[in-house]
């Protein structure tokens, strides 16, 4: 499908699944259809050992898209997600790479002690794939995985991917693939944004990039929000505002070299998440900063610490902060 075809709401059994969970790409965006699933396919043309499994939800996290190139490799534990995450580990432990999908709420949530001791404390190169990251749901706190990352910061050995677009997902699949030990990847599915590949960028595990540079403000951002952040800087510059964008798609292990020097300025240092401002990128900006000892505020943009409302994404986003609006009257505010 081309690039450049209009955005599609998800469709899902039932008349009301569409308008809750929707795309986040605006109506004039490019987007790249599935890319997940296309790139794990490819990336299991390249490496036998790479299998597929999903708790029942295959088409809602774009495995579907595995399925139907590896049939042979593609298993469906049905609504039993401390199956699917103790099946993968096993098929680890015989030299397998299982990329193991289900929403995020139900990996980190209902089969967080699977994942901490039959995938983590062994380090097994074991996919963890969660779809709905953060507000990407209008279905409210039971699929509104706000806080995954925080719970699974804490978890050793588990790297956490949080990728802006089309280009992070399929870029980061083959290396997640290929590292050493088990990986948390926080998935935009469905017709998925392409934003970065304007800026001259490739995804590195482990590494956050300067997308742009800017003199007043540095954004430091992870997931969506570096789609907003991007967005939110143009739109701040007819303010004569100068914003820099840094991000950072790799939560663990952080890289506090690069953010560090770009915080360690004089500019207003902001943050920008698709989760609680409890746990997240922020906590970890903050906590570099503090082992480094820099006396620096950070300015937190992300949701609160509460359960979110359901509702409409769009409503929702610019309720809590995250909409480009939203970010550039932030900011605005903070400048004085």
């Amino acid at each position: 499908m081309s690039a450049t075809a209009p955005v599609q709401r998800f469709e899902r059994k039932g008349p009301s699944t569409s308008a809750m969970i929707a795309s986040i790409a605006d109506a004039d965006q490019r987007t790249d259809s599935a890319p997940f699933g296309h790139a794990l396919a490819a990336a299991a043309e390249e490496d036998q050992r790479i299998v597929g499994l999903t708790a029942d939800l295959g088409k809602y996290t774009d495995m579907h898209i595995f399925a139907q190139e590896h049939p042979e490799r593609f298993f469906q534990m049905g609504m039993s997600e401390q199956l699917l995450f103790g099946a993968a580990a096993g098929m680890a432990e015989t030299g397998l790479i299982p990329f193991a999908s289900t929403y995020a709420v139900f990996a980190a949530r209902r089969a967080y002690d699977f994942i901490a001791l039959d995938i983590a404390e062994p380090n097994l190169n074991v996919n963890v794939v969660g779809g709905l990251p953060g507000l990407t749901t209008g279905y409210g706190p039971s699929h509104q995985a706000t806080e995954d990352v925080a719970i699974f910061r804490g978890l050793p050995n588990l790297t956490i991917v949080d990728p802006c677009d089309a280009v992070d997902l399929r870029q980061a699949v083959p290396q997640l693939a290929a590292h050493e030990g088990p990986t948390y990847l926080r998935l935009l599915r469905g017709k998925v944004p392409v934003v970065l590949d304007e800026y001259d960028y490739s995804f590195e595990l482990g590494k956050a990039k300067v997308l742009r540079g800017g003199a007043d403000v540095v954004f430091v951002s992870s997931g969506l929000m570096t789609m907003r952040a991007l967005q939110a800087a143009d739109a701040l510059a007819a303010h004569k505002v100068d914003v820099a964008v840094v991000h950072s798609p790799t939560i663990k292990p952080f890289d506090a070299e690069t953010v560090l020097r770009e915080i360690d300025t004089p500019r207003l240092a902001v943050t920008l998440e698709n989760h609680t401002v409890v746990g997240g990128l922020f906590s970890a900006v903050a906590e570099a900063a503090a082992r480094r000892g820099l006396g620096k505020r950070i300015v937190p943009i992300g949701l609160p610490d509460e359960f979110i409302d359901a509702g409409a994404l769009p409503t929702l986003h610019h309720r809590y902060g995250l909409s480009k609006d939203s970010i550039v009257e932030r900011v605005l505010s903070e400048l004085g």
